[in-house]
């Protein structure tokens, strides 16, 4: 799925283990603030925690981070409707500016994170970001996720 007009969308593909590669090689290791909330550093943390998820549950962990369009839980299932393996997909989708957030699970993914769970790592997230932390607390929110989903 592209980022479109409303934001990035960060989901474990070889595309973004390439684009991660050469930010680190272009900045030199230094963290740097790029165009969004994020720099190269929490990136690359972002990145690597998409990646565990997906291997550790055979789930498919995907993050957008970028405004919502109203009802934003209708925007945040059409984005999950255009991943890839829509059944097994999670979607965390979350809009600072917004104050929202959303998890979004297929079929599969929804037997494995019941809704419960799901919202107990979204209220982990929302006081990570709170104190002012937006990468931390997705970092935390899809370990919370990935360990309840277990192996498949």
């Amino acid at each position: 799925m592209t980022a479109g007009e409303t934001g990035p969308l960060l989901a474990q593909h070889p595309e973004a283990q390439q684009r991660a590669e050469l930010i680190e090689e272009h900045n030199y290791g230094q963290p740097e603030v790029l165009e969004g909330p994020f720099s190269t550093r929490q990136l690359l943390r972002l990145d690597e925690a998409l990646r565990t998820a997906d291997r550790a549950t055979g789930l498919v962990f995907s993050v957008y981070v970028g405004e919502l369009e109203e009802p934003v839980r209708g925007h945040a299932e059409r984005m999950h409707q255009q991943l890839p393996d829509v059944a097994s997909a999670v979607l965390i989708a979350v809009s600072p500016n917004q104050r929202v957030l959303e998890v979004v699970t297929g079929g599969e993914a929804r037997r494995r994170i019941p809704d419960r769970d799901a919202k107990l790592a979204a209220l982990s997230m929302v006081a990570a970001f709170g104190g002012g932390d937006l990468a931390g607390g997705i970092i935390s929110g899809l370990d919370q996720l990935a360990t309840r989903a277990g192996r498949s």
